[in-house]
């Protein structure tokens, strides 16, 4: 199975490295170009405008195809895992993936559909990755707390169970404030709402 071919670690180290990569670059690019001020632009609009807007899909584009990559050889690990001591139901571990694979769906929604030419389509994305992204850490969480101590130290599941609240907790004023914002635009002037 490719769960157990060593070497597959490299892919989630892979992945966070590509994204951190995807944002800073674009991150760079938008600020050199004057599209964004530096201090704390948000993620889309740092990939709106050209040529910055190209970088960014592309680079979020590789980064949700690692992210199904990643999911995937988790979801194989658990079920190689749970052949030896079963720990977890097959249907909840598919589950999981599925929800995660929405999530990438998701990423490649927002790297597609630019905030500023389709924002509805980029906000529904934007909410599918980031709420998908929220239940699979849940999920992953919960299934790791089941695998201990054989498979896990309660000390790992301590940890993602703390990225999974504060990615809950972050969760709930990324809804409220994108409520709270009746139009989607980078440059504003002071005496804007």
């Amino acid at each position: 199975m490719v769960c157990c071919m060593p070497g597959v670690a490299f892919v989630p180290a892979l992945l966070v490295s590509w994204s951190s990569a995807a944002f800073i670059i674009s991150y760079v690019i938008a600020v050199l170009a004057g599209h964004v001020e530096p201090l704390v632009p948000y993620i889309s609009d740092t990939g709106t405008k050209p040529p910055e807007s190209g970088v960014f899909g592309f680079m979020i584009n590789i980064s949700a195809l690692l992210g199904v990559i990643t999911m995937y050889i988790r979801y194989l690990l658990i079920e190689k895992q749970n052949e030896s001591s079963y720990f977890v139901g097959s249907s909840c571990n598919m589950f999981s993936l599925c929800v995660g694979l929405m999530g990438c769906i998701g990423m490649g929604i927002v790297a597609n559909f630019q905030e500023l030419s389709v924002p509805s389509v980029h906000d529904i994305g934007a909410l599918v990755a980031f709420g998908s992204g929220v239940v699979y850490i849940t999920l992953q969480s919960i299934i790791s707390y089941k695998s201990c101590p054989q498979w896990n130290t309660y000390f790992v599941c301590h940890i993602r169970m703390a990225i999974s609240v504060i990615s809950c907790i972050a969760f709930i004023p990324m809804i409220v404030f994108a409520l709270q914002i009746s139009m989607t635009k980078i440059d504003w002037t002071p005496d804007e709402k």
